[in-house]
């Protein structure tokens, strides 16, 4: 069965101007009528880093899960954030991200690769002790943009070193937007036969005429958990300046039912979820 996750946070998380904590939280109580599997809602980080999320915990307060089967993400960077969102039983996930980049792990997390695996290896403790599950995102997974080192093999350690720590939900993101179709096929296939007990996913960004071909060969290679945002909003704002959005739900959608993939989506909450977007986004 196909999980989907959708986003708002990557979603609003670049915009400069701030959104109301009512209208997020009226947005984010839409989208958990739509029947997602889960929602990337929110993330406990620095106020001075990522301005846009500094009422995470407000707009969590305000959401009615009474009658929803959508679970709820958050996104943290550190220890702190980590004890920040386990104090909320409303939270089923955390979710990390750990880059293949020394670059960009700073730039995203003010850490070195070897700080953060560190850092995941401590979140991942107080995630066990509170009965949460861990979800790593491996940032800059199909390339780097840096010129630093990149290869498919470099990918498989970290997966190997993850794996040791028992982390069982890793999803490969392409940050910016990079990825070809092939390596996105050929990728996963490696590492979901070399981890079966894994459950992989993708977070990819991309412009949307590429948006079918990436989705054609993950689905080909058996990925079964995709990440997306409504209208294709947000990006990475620590990536670079040009930012390549989200695959767009919508469009996600009616691509994996034209390749027969049956989904638990209620089209009529989805369309006026869309409407809300609109005026959350302008």
């Amino acid at each position: 069965m196909i999980k989907l996750i959708e986003c708002p946070r990557d979603a609003m998380q670049g915009l400069h101007g701030f959104i109301d904590t009512a209208i997020k939280a009226a947005y984010i109580n839409q989208l958990l009528h739509v029947g997602f599997d889960t929602i990337d809602f929110g993330s406990f980080v620095s106020p001075k880093a990522i301005p846009q999320m500094r009422d995470t915990a407000e707009v969590l307060d305000q959401l009615d899960l009474f009658g929803t089967h959508s679970k709820l993400l958050a996104i943290v960077a550190n220890v702190r954030g980590a004890e920040d969102a386990l104090l909320f039983p409303q939270i089923d996930y955390l979710g990390f991200p750990l880059s293949l980049s020394e670059t960009f792990q700073q730039r995203n997390t003010n850490k070195s690769i070897a700080e953060a695996m560190e850092t995941v290896d401590e979140i991942q403790n107080l995630c066990q002790i509170k009965g949460k599950s861990l979800v790593v995102y491996l940032s800059m997974g199909f390339g780097n943009p840096y010129g630093e080192a990149y290869s498919p093999e470099l990918v498989a350690d970290f997966v190997q070193r993850l794996d040791q720590m028992d982390i069982r939900i890793i999803s490969f993101a392409d940050t910016v937007g990079t990825a070809e179709s092939d390596l996105i096929r050929d990728l996963y296939r490696v590492q979901a036969g070399a981890f079966p007990h894994v459950e992989f996913g993708m977070h990819l960004h991309t412009r949307p005429e590429q948006m079918h071909g990436k989705i054609k060969a993950a689905l080909e290679a058996g990925c079964q958990r995709f990440d997306g945002a409504l209208k294709g909003f947000g990006g990475c704002p620590m990536a670079k300046d040009e930012l390549v959005g989200n695959v767009a739900t919508e469009q996600l959608i009616d691509f994996l039912e034209s390749e027969g993939q049956q989904l638990q989506v209620n089209k009529s909450e989805l369309r006026e979820a869309l409407k809300l977007a609109k005026v959350v986004f302008g």
